[in-house]
């Protein structure tokens, strides 16, 4: 809870509508009947138990009742309209008492079904200053389960949109000061401008405020819970709390400038380009020093995946692989690597792409450019390698796995775990038990060209005393040789098209990523151009030329 905050109740700070919607005099006597579900009303159950969707009327007189409770700031009421009262009524209580919201207007839009979307029109008061607050949210209306009364389907996002499990809502004294995040032009960078650095900003204000100078405000601040993931169950990073989030302030403090490695032109367009495909992610790097350029995301669960997500980063993971074989001395760009049509590594088979030709006579670079899954395969279990050779690659050549990057905001450093079994052979086409993210794999594509692991930052080391991962990087014969096969690869290979009217020096490398239980798979595609590397994903996007293809070749164009 902030400074100034009183954890005492506040009588009366929900006011009585005056106009609006005119829930505030709707008569809700016979919505109190009662239901082991909402944990609120009354004792008596239903007369008759009705099943299914509630009708029309019910959605009307269930989303009413909880409009006019919720507007006079009868917490508990309110939530006994709802199917967690138990969970309902903390939040709807301190919307009034600990954020100090009151003159609630409420004014419901037309329902689509069971779905009632609402505006709210309210004031948020603090030691006699105060600002409006307005806001669009939705409730959904459901059938309670034990007495089959209709009911608001509950969840936090009802009382504000981004709300998420455990958090609340608080207005009083900021923790910590604003500040001014600059790129590295001395551009402003701010949420209006670039809307997905939001989160990021959040994060860096509640790390760095104190460090970057400034002193306080008044704010009204979504307080995140503790351990919150502020992810999905499709890929999300565990225990990675989300930063808190201000909504409204009623008095500016002094912000401190905190200088970022961010390049307001690249972000600008990482932002436009995760906007053409949805559930898209996107991470800029500079190779030679391992400053982040550009993070952008668009998804409707607000994620950061592109620091923090963990899934399978299809055939994008060959770069690693490829340097595995050629570290030891299995084969090399100009080696055998053959593709024939299926391969099977322990009683499980693999295939390739449809249409892919086989080709027995391949080399190591013919199967790079077109991403021959059985070529890969089928080289796995040659000697030296062993269960734990793919980890070693991964965490000592490309410093991934480790646990120990510090970029300056919460991130996933990669997870590239020793398997045996059948995920030995899957993990070496991405799939099986690995974990990246768009981040690290623009750091495996700058560690492969350059032949140096410089970890990925946001934020200068020098302003905190932080240590920077550090990992051996690779042979100049290994990085010469993945630096050519992803040349050809993006002129002559399956990153062509994406990569088509991009001029310098430039290179890439496709995946796409099969998810249990989505007909459709992740499109992945890192790339490089000059002295920028960037990595993007679109989760369920199909092939890596599809969607995450046309969004690493726009950001490659601003920054190259």
């Amino acid at each position: 809870m902030g400074k100034g905050v009183k954890a005492a109740v506040v009588g009366g700070v929900f006011a009585v509508m005056v106009g609006g919607a005119g829930y505030g005099v709707y008569n809700i006597v016979s919505a109190v009947s009662g239901d082991g579900d909402g944990g609120g009303g009354g004792t008596g159950a239903a007369a008759t138990k009705r099943s299914g969707l509630p009708d029309e009327k019910e959605v009307e007189k269930a989303s009413g009742a909880f409009f006019a409770a919720w507007e006079k700031g009868e917490a508990t009421r309110a939530a006994s309209y709802t199917n967690n009262a138990e969970a309902a009524a903390p939040l709807l209580a301190a919307y009034g008492e600990d954020a100090r919201i009151t003159d609630v207007e409420i004014t419901p839009g037309t329902p689509a079904g069971t779905t009632v979307p609402f505006r709210v029109k309210a004031t948020v008061s603090y030691k006699g200053k105060s600002e409006p607050l307005a806001y669009k949210s939705e409730l959904t209306v459901v059938r309670g389960k034990t007495t089959g009364r209709a009911l608001v389907d509950w969840e936090p996002s009802v009382v504000h949109p981004e709300l998420k499990d455990g958090d609340t809502l608080v207005t009083g004294e900021a923790p910590q000061p604003p500040i001014e995040a600059v790129g590295r032009d001395g551009t402003v960078l701010t949420k209006e401008e670039y809307p997905s650095l939001g989160p990021i900003l959040d994060a860096l204000r509640e790390k760095y405020g104190d460090e970057a100078g400034g002193s306080p405000g008044v704010e009204l601040t979504i307080r995140r819970a503790d351990g919150s993931t502020g992810g999905s169950a499709d890929g999300s990073a565990e225990g990675a709390g989300a930063a808190d989030s201000t909504l409204v302030t009623l008095a500016k403090g002094r912000p401190g400038k905190l200088r970022t490695t961010l390049s307001a032109g690249v972000q600008a367009a990482a932002e436009k380009a995760v906007k053409r495909f949805p559930e898209s992610s996107v991470v800029a790097v500079r190779p030679s020093t391992g400053e982040v350029l550009a993070v952008a995301n668009h998804r409707a669960d607000g994620f950061d995946a592109a620091l923090q997500g963990r899934v399978a980063p299809g055939s994008t993971m060959k770069i690693i692989t490829a340097a595995m074989l050629i570290d030891n001395g299995v084969t090399s760009m100009n080696g055998p690597a053959p593709c024939p049509s299926t391969a099977t590594w322990q009683s499980q088979t693999f295939k390739n792409l449809t249409g892919m030709e086989p080709n027995e006579g391949a080399t190591l670079a013919d199967s790079f450019l077109r991403s021959c899954n059985t070529a890969f395969i089928k080289l796995v279990d040659e000697a030296p390698l062993t269960d734990s050779s793919l980890t070693q690659e991964a965490q000592e050549r490309f410093g991934l796995g480790r646990d120990d990057w510090a970029t300056g905001v919460v991130s996933f450093d990669g997870r590239v775990p020793a398997s045996g079994g059948p995920d030995r052979a899957a993990n070496a086409i991405g799939q099986g038990q690995v974990q990246m993210n768009p981040l690290n794999m623009a750091s495996v594509t700058a560690t492969a060209i350059t032949g140096a692991f410089r970890q990925p930052y946001l934020v200068s080391p020098e302003l905190d005393g932080r240590q920077l991962a550090r990992a051996k990087g690779l042979p100049a014969g290994t990085a010469s040789q993945l630096k050519e096969m992803m040349r050809l690869t993006a002129t002559q290979g399956t990153a062509a098209p994406a990569m088509s009217g991009l001029g310098g020096d430039i290179g890439a490398k496709t995946g796409s990523a099969e998810v249990d239980g989505k007909a459709t798979p992740d499109s992945w595609f890192t790339g490089f151009r000059g002295d920028v590397a960037a990595a993007a994903m679109t989760q369920q996007g199909g092939h890596g030329g599809d969607a995450a293809g046309p969004i690493v070749a726009a950001v490659l164009r601003a920054g190259g």
